[in-house]
């Protein structure tokens, strides 16, 4: 079990934050925690670290969620994202610490920016088959690897302009889907150990504190700020993170 007092500075709040995500609010921001547990140990450690608790978050989720789902999407979406894990644990080995780090400060960096220079005023667009088979292999492949993603789901669900509760039905769903069937290439590669699962103990208490929170959460307070907050940091890690794999 990790015992470094800064890691655990670090990962209780990228835990919450991604739990509170999970129960609805400020939806697909849980692509913050691996960048933030990356800063202090190696991202391959922070994504083994935090998949057993993912898990437990959606379990809680599925529980207190009571939303629509939107099944159409689902089927687009999910083969796809299957496809997506197989390439994830294929091309895992071949990936060193840098190269993760470069990925996710690249993903981090990419949709901070996105999110604060896009309108806030496009017309909704349609499904396309196409476009979500493309967008869920990326999501597959992206969360595979560090749980990014809700990174690459919402760039093809967000301008659909979902209604809330139906977005949130649906988000939740995909991810307990694929998250559940990580823990199969994940052990099969050796990913969890002794140390990793003990410190997933350890803060599997906060999944569902958070996941409650992000439910009651979910209707009552505008989460703009709470985007804006959560992106801003996404953009300085996503910095640090590219930082300290070029140098």
């Amino acid at each position: 079990m990790i015992t470094d007092p800064f890691f655990y500075a670090v990962a209780i709040p990228a835990v919450l934050i991604t739990a509170i995500s999970k129960g609805g609010f400020g939806g697909g921001l849980g692509l913050i925690a691996v960048p933030m547990m990356a800063l202090v140990i190696a991202p391959q450690q922070a994504a083994a670290i935090q998949l057993p608790i993912l898990c437990l978050m959606d379990i809680v989720g599925i529980w207190k969620f009571k939303g629509s789902v939107n099944r159409s999407l689902l089927l687009q979406l999910l083969p796809a994202a299957g496809i997506g894990i197989v390439l994830g644990a294929l091309t895992f080995k071949y990936l060193t610490a840098d190269h993760i780090r470069i990925i996710v400060g690249g993903i981090s960096l990419l949709f901070a920016l996105n999110f604060w220079f896009k309108s806030q005023n496009r017309p909704a667009k349609k499904p396309n088959k196409v476009a979500g088979s493309l967008w869920g292999a990326l999501a597959g492949f992206t969360s595979f690897g560090i749980h990014a993603g809700g990174a690459p789901l919402n760039a093809y669900l967000l301008p659909l302009r979902l209604p809330r509760a139906e977005y949130a039905g649906t988000t939740i769903i995909f991810f307990t889907a694929i998250n559940f069937t990580k823990l199969v290439p994940y052990t099969m590669l050796g990913q969890f150990t002794a140390e990793t699962l003990k410190t997933s103990l350890a803060l599997a208490v906060l999944a569902p504190i958070g996941v409650l929170m992000g439910v009651a959460i979910h209707k009552r307070i505008d989460d703009v700020w709470f985007y804006k907050v959560c992106y801003s940091f996404l953009l300085l890690m996503g910095i640090k993170l590219l930082y300290d794999a070029f140098t």
